[in-house]
């Protein structure tokens, strides 16, 4: 890894402050609105599955399962067009803007009972990202297991077409069984680009299309992730963790899709659940 430069928000600690405890049956999920939104915990049968606040990666963009919104991984040194206008995002990693305006932002409490909440965030409207929006998080665990959906709706003005995803950090699994249909190639920079390729041997930290499930198995158990994502990030190459990322889109999305986009009052949804198997 090379040395943390002062662009490197995404990595600055991120306190999982007050929790919201969500649980059916054998499942439990602790849900923290206050660190962006994100899982902080996910609990199967007494068996962690997440890199969790206590476990020593206390960074904004390492633990827990976080949501992606308005774009998901890295957009190209933050700059993009749209309608004929350039853009420039805050760059929080490296030369690269990464995971969007939630994941290191509080988000608010709309609804809340033993087995769902709602979680919303207003996303800015400022001089980097003009567009404005409204992103909801909903979490709901049923004997069925753990679903997320997430969603972005266009205010008075469209917007490029946001790439949502969730970025969960898996305790090292004992494995996981992956079928994908292409990867996109990574440059110099190490963001995806154009045209996809057959896909690749683990290790890695790569962007692909995928349509089938994805299994996990850690201590005996199988977690079954499936998806209305056709983009999913694997990312195996740390010795503790393993990152499987259902997303809309591709890294920098906006600028390999330049033409997408999201109508005014539109909105945009993607749906993620977890089932053990």
């Amino acid at each position: 890894m090379t040395e943390e430069s002062p662009n490197d928000l995404a990595r600055r600690p991120l306190a999982c402050g007050r929790t919201l405890r969500l649980a059916c049956g054998p499942l439990e999920v602790l849900v923290a609105p206050e660190a962006g939104g994100r899982l902080a915990q996910v609990i199967h049968q007494g068996q962690p599955w997440l890199i969790g606040p206590d476990d020593g990666y206390a960074a904004a963009d390492a633990w827990g399962a976080f949501p992606m919104v308005p774009w998901s991984g890295r957009v190209r040194h933050g700059q993009f067009r749209f309608d004929g206008k350039p853009h420039q995002l805050p760059i929080n990693l490296g030369d690269h803007a990464i995971h969007g305006f939630g994941f290191d932002r509080p988000w608010q409490i709309e609804d809340l009972g033993p087995q769902h909440c709602v979680l919303t965030r207003d996303m800015p409207q400022d001089a980097a990202w003009p567009f404005g929006g409204r992103a909801e998080h909903r979490i709901a665990v049923d004997e069925d297991g753990l679903h997320l959906t997430l969603s972005l709706t266009a205010g008075a003005h469209a917007m490029p077409a946001p790439v949502l995803g969730w970025h969960p950090w898996f305790r090292k699994p004992d494995g996981v069984h992956f079928t994908p249909e292409a990867v996109y190639p990574r440059d110099a920079e190490g963001i995806a680009t154009l045209p996809t390729q057959p896909p690749t041997p683990a290790p890695w930290d790569d962007c692909f299309i995928n349509h089938a499930p994805v299994q996990v198995a850690l201590h005996g158990a199988t977690l079954e992730l499936t998806a209305d994502c056709d983009h999913w990030v694997v990312y195996d190459t740390r010795p503790y963790s393993t990152c499987v990322e259902p997303q809309t889109g591709p890294p920098d999305g906006y600028n390999l899709f330049p033409e997408a986009r999201l109508p005014a009052g539109a909105t945009a949804t993607a749906h993620f659940h977890w089932r053990w198997r």
